[in-house]
């Protein structure tokens, strides 16, 4: 009996990453495209948010936008597997999902170089922030460069935050880095909507 890859991915020997396509089929690392924009997220659910925000990235990139589920997360437990099917249920027959087990993006930029991640202004403020590296600048400065050294730039759709909508303006982007980072702007883009206010309903 074939193993499930979606049970694979939690062995320490198992795959680095998925390509779960839309017509159902898994491909075990496959190959994916340099410069292919990639829109991490947990999506529990998947909202017009997402797929307005994949839409008009791709259209600013002139690239399809692929989605990325990681089966790891910093701040909460692992997803399991049968979570991991119920998630990727929502991306049935309209597109790819990358499935991984890298919730930082240093880890993410360690396996697909030229990668263009496409983010919201709350994850572009964290992203720059040492306290989310051991409270550390140089550490987060180091990650910075190594990100930068693999090609790997952010394109970030501002967010409403406190009653204001902010944009990667306002995320004090370290100097030096600031070309890693693409303003989608806001006449482009705006959805104040996120999945956890969808599961609160």
């Amino acid at each position: 009996m074939t193993a499930d890859p979606i049970d694979q991915l939690w062995a320490p020997s198992g795959p680095r990453w998925l390509i779960a396509h839309s017509h159902g089929e898994f491909e075990v690392e496959g190959a994916i495209e340099a410069g292919t924009p990639l829109l991490p997220g947990s999506f529990n659910p998947l909202h017009h948010g997402h797929e307005q925000l994949a839409r008009v990235a791709g259209n600013l990139l002139e690239r399809e936008v692929s989605y990325e589920l990681s089966v790891v997360n910093v701040d909460k437990p692992p997803l399991g597997a049968d979570e991991v099917r119920r998630r990727l249920t929502q991306f049935e027959g309209t597109t790819t999902v990358v499935l991984t087990r890298t919730p930082r993006f240093l880890e993410k930029a360690r396996l697909f170089h030229h990668t263009k991640f496409v983010i919201g202004w709350d994850t572009a403020v964290r992203l720059v922030d040492p306290r989310y590296y051991e409270d550390s600048h140089e550490r987060m400065t180091m990650a910075l460069e190594e990100m930068r050294a693999a090609s790997v730039h952010f394109v970030v759709a501002g967010r409403t935050h406190e009653g204001q909508f902010r944009t990667i303006q306002a995320a004090h982007l370290p100097a030096g880095f600031a070309s890693m980072f693409e303003s989608i702007p806001e006449d482009l883009f705006r959805a104040d909507v996120s999945s956890t206010e969808l599961r609160d309903d």
